[in-house]
C-alpha cells in the first residue's frame, strides 16, 4: 500500500487504493513497517479538502536521529538535545562525537554523558526530545596560602588551659609549668603556598587560577631560620615561645607572685608573668609580653608584646579626672573586666564588662566571650576602634556615653592634606625649572648652555621624583581612608540604650532610645542603624 522513495517520504498511490478517510490513512500508516516515520497530517488534511489529481501522496517521511548541541554563554557546559529517529537511523557514537567537535567541544567530555544521551534513542517514542550535560568546564581553584604549622605550645596557648583541681573545677591561677623550650628546638614548621589549579571552559579556553599568597617565616628574637631547611624556625635560646605574625620569638621569663612595694617596679626586656597580683601604684614594663593571673588595681602596665590579665583590672578617677589604672600594649588586651582603667593596644579583648573605662583601640574592640560576645560596656569613653563589638552598651538611666569609631581617619585626613599641599609646591617648582629651560635654551654660549640646562635637568628629576613619591603617596592614603570608613562599624547583640553618642569619623548619631539587636555603620556619609533579623 505505502512505499517509500529514495528521498525518504512514504507514498500512498492515491488512484490504486483510494483511502476513504484521512484517519483510514493514519490508522493504516501504523499498521505499516513506517509506523515510525513522521505523519504528514497537513498533506492528508489537504488531499480530502481540495480537488487533487496527483496520483502520489505523501504521508509521511523518514528522518534520521539528530543532535543539537547548545554551549552556555560562559563556556562553562555543554548540552545536548537528541531528537529520536522517525523511521529512520539512530544516532552512533561516532556521529554523535562529531556533533560535539563541530559544536566547538574540546574539554570537559565524558562519554558517558553521550553514551546516557544515546541510550535514550531505544527507550523514547519517534520524535521524542532527550536533553543531557555532554561536556562540563572547571572552575579555577585557587591556590592557598602559606602555612605556618606551630610545632610548640606558647605562652598564649598554655594560659587557655588552666590547671584543674581534684574536684574538677578550673584553678583560674595555676596553669602548670610554662611551656618553655631549650635552643635548638623546632618552633614553626612552613607549609609553602600552592599555585592552585587552572580551569577551563568546555571550548578549551584556560581559566587560569590566582596562586596562594606565600608569606615569609620571619624569625623573632631568640630563634633563626634553620640553616638545613628554610621552611623551618628554630630557637637559638633557652625561654618561653610567643607567637608574632608569621613566626615566632623566644623571650626569656621573669617570673614573680606579687608586684608590690617589697618587689618595687618590674622593667624587664623579656616577658614577664605575675602569679598573683599587681598592687595599687606599681608599675610593670615589658619588651615581650605581661601576664597576670590575679588582679591589677591602680598599676601601670605597659607592653611590646600582648598584656593578658587573667582576673580583673580595677582603678579610680582622680581630682584631676585622669585614671589611676593604665594598661599600654603594642600588641593585644585581653582581659576578665575593667572599670575606671584606661586601655590601649591594637585589639582589645574583655571577656565579661567594661565599665567606666577609656578604650583606644586600632583595630577591634569586643566585650564578650568570642564566639558570641554578649559583654556590656557602659560608662567612660572609646577613643578609638576600627570595629566594636559587644552584648549591650550603655545603660537604663540613658547616661551619656561617647563612641568614636575611625578617628584615625583625622590623621588621614591631615596627612593628605600635607600631601596636597607639598605637590602643589613641588608642581610649582617643576613650573619654575620649566621656564628656567627655556631662557636657558636663548643663551648663545654652547658650553656655558649644556652646563646650565644639566644642572636644571638635575633639579627636575629630583623634584619629579619627589611628585611621583607624593603622588603614590596620596593614592595609598586614599585608599586607607576609604578601607577604614567601609570597614567601621558598632555590632551590638542584645541592646543599645539611649544617650550613647556615636562618631563615626566626622558623623554623629545620638541614641535617644533604646534599640533591639542592631549594625552601626556609616552608609551614603551618614551614621545609619541597620536592625538585626533572627
Amino acid at each position: 500500500m505505502f512505499k517509500l522513495a529514495h528521498n525518504g517520504n512514504v507514498l500512498l498511490d492515491v488512484h490504486e487504493n483510494s483511502p476513504p478517510s484521512a484517519a483510514f490513512i493514519i490508522e493504516a500508516l501504523e499498521k505499516s513497517p513506517f509506523c515510525e516515520c513522521r505523519v504528514d497530517h497537513d498533506a492528508i488534511n489537504n488531499f480530502f479538502k481540495s480537488d487533487s489529481n496527483e496520483r502520489m501522496l505523501v504521508v509521511a517521511s523518514k528522518h534520521d536521529a539528530s543532535l543539537v548541541v547548545t554551549l552556555s554563554d560562559d563556556k562553562m557546559l555543554a548540552t545536548g538535545e537528541l531528537t529520536v529517529a522517525e523511521g529512520g537511523k539512530v544516532m552512533t557514537l561516532d556521529e554523535a562525537k562529531k556533533e560535539l567537535i563541530k559544536a566547538g567541544v574540546a574539554r570537559g567530555y565524558k562519554q558517558a554523558f553521550l553514551e546516557q544521551l544515546l541510550q535514550q534513542q531505544f527507550e523514547l517514542p519517534a520524535g521524542e526530545i532527550a536533553k543531557g550535560v555532554l561536556a562540563k568546564g572547571r572552575l579555577p581553584i585557587d591556590g592557598q596560602p602559606s602555612k605556618f604549622v606551630p610545632q610548640v605550645e606558647t605562652l598564649k596557648d598554655r594560659l587557655k588551659k588552666p590547671k584543674l583541681r581534684e574536684d574538677g573545677t578550673a584553678d583560674m591561677r595555676d596553669f602548670g609549668k610554662l611551656a618553655s623550650v631549650e635552643p635548638g628546638v623546632l618552633l614553626i614548621k612552613q607549609i609553602p603556598a600552592t599555585p592552585g589549579k587552572e580551569g577551563f571552559t568546555v571550548t578549551g579556553d584556560v581559566l587560569p587560577a590566582k596562586p596562594g599568597e606565600n608569606s615569609t617565616l620571619v624569625a623573632g628574637e631568640g630563634t633563626e631560620i634553620s640553616k638545613n631547611n628554610p621552611l623551618e624556625l628554630i630557637s637559638v635560646i633557652a625561654g618561653v615561645p610567643v607567637d608574632i605574625a608569621n613566626g615566632m620569638r623566644v623571650d626569656d621569663i621573669f617570673t614573680i607572685a606579687d608586684v608590690n612595694v617589697k618587689s618595687g617596679h618590674v622593667d624587664f626586656e623579656g616577658s614577664v608573668i605575675v602569679t598573683h597580683n599587681v598592687e595599687p601604684g606599681m608599675r610593670i614594663h615589658a619588651k615581650g609580653d605581661i601576664t597576670v593571673m590575679g588582679t591589677v588595681e591602680s598599676g601601670y602596665l605597659s607592653a611590646v608584646g600582648d598584656i593578658t590579665i587573667k582576673q580583673g583590672v580595677i582603678g579610680h578617677q582622680q581630682e584631676d579626672k585622669k585614671l589611676s589604672c593604665n594598661i599600654i600594649s603594642q600588641g593585644d588586651i585581653h582581659l576578665s573586666h575593667g572599670q575606671y582603667c584606661y586601655l590601649e593596644a591594637n585589639n582589645i579583648l574583655i571577656e565579661r564588662q567594661a565599665s567606666h573605662c577609656v578604650m583606644k583601640a586600632t583595630k577591634l574592640l569586643q566585650v564578650g566571650q568570642e564566639d558570641n560576645p554578649q559583654g556590656k560596656l557602659f560608662g567612660g569613653e572609646v577613643l578609638d576602634a576600627q570595629m566594636l563589638i559587644a552584648g549591650e552598651i550603655g545603660n537604663e538611666s540613658g547616661a551619656k556615653m561617647v563612641i568614636n569609631l575611625a578617628a584615625s581617619g583625622a590623621d588621614v585626613t591631615a596627612q593628605t592634606d600635607q600631601c596636597l599641599k607639598e605637590l602643589a609646591q613641588t608642581d610649582s617648582q617643576l613650573d619654575t625649572l620649566q621656564e628656567a629651560i627655556e631662557k636657558a635654551d636663548q643663551v648663545k654660549d654652547a658650553e656655558k648652555k649644556k652646563l646650565l640646562l644639566a644642572k636644571i635637568g638635575a633639579t627636575q628629576m629630583h623634584y619629579c621624583e619627589q611628585a611621583e613619591m607624593l603622588e603614590k603617596k596620596l593614592s595609598s592614603l586614599e585608599h586607607h581612608l576609604h578601607d577604614l570608613l567601609e570597614d567601621a562599624q558598632l555590632v551590638v547583640n542584645k541592646k543599645l540604650h539611649s544617650g550613647v553618642e556615636i562618631h563615626i569619623f566626622e558623623k554623629v548619631l545620638l541614641t535617644n532610645r533604646q534599640y533591639p539587636p542592631c549594625k552601626v555603620k556609616l552608609e551614603e556619609n551618614k551614621v545609619e542603624v541597620e536592625f538585626k533579623t533572627t
